[in-house]
């Protein structure tokens, strides 16, 4: 099955089979197992969503016909585009998603944006059910002064920068600073402060684009630090990821022990995958190395840290207001609130507190931080 262009396949050439008339129709479950119609179905994204609703339509449905719509060229959305170059493993399901578009039965046509090309009301009149699983279009504003200073970049962009996504291929983020801030601590924080400090040969043995390659080989970033603004309880990175981080070459963890005071007791109650990842925060914040890891650690050239408790609430400009030169972080608790579930959410009680690559405690910057990463992520 050969991808289609929308410019190449007008949509009043597009071959369809319109439902029966406005209240008349009968059920989805009842259309789909009828033998005499063929069930048309849109899929607008094809990310993983998007193919696996293809995959469990083409499996369940015998007759049904199903045509996924993407915006990009190429399929595959946040497998191609959102996974780290160094995780090809997870990039495996490519094969899979590759096996449902060859379906006879499965139609790929990319560089059709809805909206533009084609409205919702459109493919509704079109298909049977039209299924609209794009993912999120844009990043969340953290709508704080000085967000939009150059150097301050959303984790969306940035991942999409370094995975090749056309649109933000032009983003050029500036690393002759020494220091990179990221807010939110998840998967997808983790895996941009280890592609900061990743050496770049071993970024050579994956997939990363040659432009984002040659920027990260003129990096002169030594020190990552990931805010967020609950505690080392509630962070969103699973065990995986954290560990590639401690054992990341040329680095080493820093963490402040008196951030883990009293977890001890409060971990017998956790989940069993909650439970190994606080001892493993744990252990790596309180025993000292020995024996190669200590000798590794000692001559680490960059380093990465958690800081736990704080809310970004202003982006610090460069005296020219050209360029980053910090973030100022309010100190947080946190508070009951049934929307935020059992554990609650983070409310500033103050004072403020500044970060700007260094550590421990400290009421003034003492060295510039010129790249800005946030997230949107629950978890930060």
């Amino acid at each position: 099955m050969a991808p289609r262009c929308w410019r190449w396949w007008p949509w009043s050439a597009w071959p369809r089979t319109r439902p029966p008339p406005a209240g008349s129709t009968p059920s989805s479950r009842q259309q789909f197992s009828t033998q005499e119609q063929t069930p048309q179905i849109c899929v607008v994204g094809s990310g993983p969503a998007g193919f696996y609703t293809a995959q469990h339509l083409l499996k369940h449905h015998a007759q049904a016909h199903v045509d996924i719509y993407e915006k990009q060229l190429v399929p595959f959305g946040l497998v191609r585009f959102g996974v780290a170059p160094d995780h090809p493993e997870v990039k495996n399901v490519i094969h899979t998603f590759t096996q449902t578009a060859l379906s006879e039965r499965c139609a790929f046509h990319g560089n059709v944006v809805v909206g533009r090309d084609v409205t919702v009301p459109e493919l509704r009149e079109a298909y049977h059910a039209v299924v609209l699983s794009y993912g999120a279009e844009d990043h969340r504003a953290l709508e704080i002064p000085g967000e939009e200073l150059p150097g301050v970049f959303s984790a969306r962009a940035f991942v999409g920068w370094y995975n090749g996504l056309p649109e933000n291929r032009e983003l050029a983020p500036d690393l002759s600073c020494d220091t990179a801030v990221i807010l939110g601590q998840g998967n997808v924080a983790l895996d941009v402060a280890r592609i900061l400090l990743t050496p770049p040969e071993q970024l050579e043995k994956t997939d990363i684009t040659e432009a984002s390659l040659g920027t990260l080989r003129q990096s002169r970033v030594k020190t990552v630090w990931i805010v967020g603004r609950r505690g080392p309880l509630q962070v969103a990175f699973t065990i995986k990821e954290l560990r590639e981080m401690i054992q990341l070459p040329g680095t080493r963890p820093i963490l402040d022990p008196a951030d883990f005071l009293g977890l001890q007791d409060r971990m017998k109650e956790m989940p069993r995958p909650r439970k190994r990842l606080t001892e493993l925060l744990l252990r790596t914040a309180t025993e000292k190395p020995d024996g190669e890891e200590a000798a590794r650690r000692a001559v680490a050239a960059r380093a990465w840290g958690l800081r736990f408790f704080r809310s970004p609430q202003q982006v610090l400009p460069s005296p020219d207001r050209q360029r980053v030169a910090g973030i100022r972080l309010a100190v947080t608790r946190l508070e009951p609130d049934p929307a935020a579930g059992p554990e609650g959410r983070a409310a500033a009680v103050g004072p403020q507190a500044w970060l700007c690559g260094h550590q421990g405690p400290a009421q003034q910057p003492r060295g510039p931080a010129h790249l800005l990463l946030r997230l949107g992520e629950a978890g930060c």
